[in-house]
C-alpha cells in the first residue's frame, strides 16, 4: 500500500484523554472571556493550521489562510458543541478556509505541474527525520496533485487521521473519503513512478 509516511509530520491531531480535557478547559475559558485564553488556543494549534495551509495553498498564501481559519475558529467557538474532537473541528474550518481561498484564485500555470516543479520552501526547510532526498521528492510529487487529492492524502497519510475524521473534516461519507484516498494514491503513484520512486522504497520508510 502506497503511503507518504516519509514526509515529516507536524504535531498530529490524535488526542488522548489529557489533551481532550485540556481542550475542553480551554474552550470553556474562551467562552467565559478569560484573559489569555484565545491566545493560548492560537498557540496550541497555529503550527498545525499553518502547515496544512502551506500544503494546500502554498507558502505565499498560507499566512492569509491561517488568519482566515482562526477568524472562523473564534467566531465558531460559541456554537462548538464537542460532537467531534476540537482538533478535528479546527481542521475542518482550516480546510474549508484553504479550499475557499483556492477557489478564488486562478488555476496554477501548466509549468508549475512539470516534473521540476518544487513544493513551497517551508515544506523542506526543516531538518528531515528520514531520507532527505526521498522526502523532498515526495513533497514535490504531493504538490503536483490536484488540490482535492492532495488534501485527502495530507489529512490521512501525512497527519495520520482516521477515515472517520477525514470524512468529518471534508463533510463527506467515510466511503467517499476512502475512495478519494484510493484515487489520490493512484495518481501519486503515477507521479512517483515517473520520478523513479518505487512503492517498495516508500514501504521501507
Amino acid at each position: 500500500m502506497l503511503t507518504v509516511g516519509a514526509i515529516e509530520r507536524p504535531l498530529g491531531l490524535a488526542q488522548n484523554e489529557s489533551a481532550s480535557a485540556e481542550d475542553a478547559a480551554l474552550v470553556a475559558a474562551i467562552r467565559r472571556g478569560d484573559s489569555g485564553s484565545r491566545e493560548a488556543l492560537y498557540h496550541r494549534y497555529k503550527r498545525r493550521v499553518f502547515a496544512l495551509a502551506v500544503r494546500i495553498v502554498g507558502a505565499a498564501d498560507a499566512e492569509e489562510v491561517a488568519q482566515e481559519a482562526f477568524i472562523r475558529i473564534f467566531r465558531g467557538l460559541p456554537k462548538f458543541r464537542g460532537d467531534a474532537a476540537l482538533g478535528t473541528w479546527i481542521y475542518r474550518l482550516s480546510v474549508n478556509a484553504a479550499l475557499s481561498h483556492r477557489s478564488r484564485r486562478p488555476p496554477l500555470p501548466v509549468t508549475s505541474l512539470e516534473p521540476d516543479a518544487a513544493p513551497p520552501a517551508e515544506l523542506t526547510a526543516a531538518p528531515p527525520a528520514g531520507d532527505a532526498v526521498l522526502r523532498a521528492r515526495l513533497e514535490r510529487a504531493l504538490w503536483r496533485l490536484p488540490v482535492g487529492y492532495r488534501t485527502v492524502i495530507v489529512l490521512h497519510d501525512v497527519e495520520g487521521l482516521e477515515h472517520e475524521e477525514v470524512a468529518a473534516i471534508l463533510g463527506c461519507h467515510v466511503g467517499t473519503s476512502k475512495s478519494q484516498l484510493h484515487k489520490a494514491r493512484g495518481k501519486l503513484r503515477e507521479i512517483l513512478v515517473a520520478d523513479g520512486i518505487t512503492a517498495s522504497e516508500l514501504e521501507e520508510r
